[in-house]
């Protein structure tokens, strides 16, 4: 592959509900990856089957930070997130063998 499509999986108290109630999982990808190679890319990683994939890009957001020699403006870079939904009986255990 030119592009590295998965970056990470998202593991927030909100996607573990989503992970435990309906069966869906949320990642990081990259910004220029569509719903197919998406959905390869789980598929293809994980041997599970995918019925739906969601995507939505996540906006920057500006950030300000105090120090002792003033106040220090940022920002988090947007990205682009993706809700994977599994096929019934189906699920990707991330944490293995902890």
């Amino acid at each position: 592959m030119a592009k590295k499509i998965l970056i990470k999986p998202i593991i927030t108290e909100k996607a573990e509900n989503l992970s435990e109630n309906r069966g869906q999982y949320t990642f990081v990808v990259n910004k220029k990856a569509n719903k197919v190679e998406i959905r390869q890319a789980i598929e293809n990683q994980f041997n599970v089957s995918v019925d739906s994939v969601n995507t939505l890009i996540m906006p920057a957001k500006r950030k300000n930070r105090n120090t002792r020699s003033g106040i220090l403006k940022g920002s988090v870079s947007s990205y682009k997130k993706a809700i994977i939904t599994l096929s019934e009986g189906e699920e990707i255990d991330f944490f293995g063998d902890i």
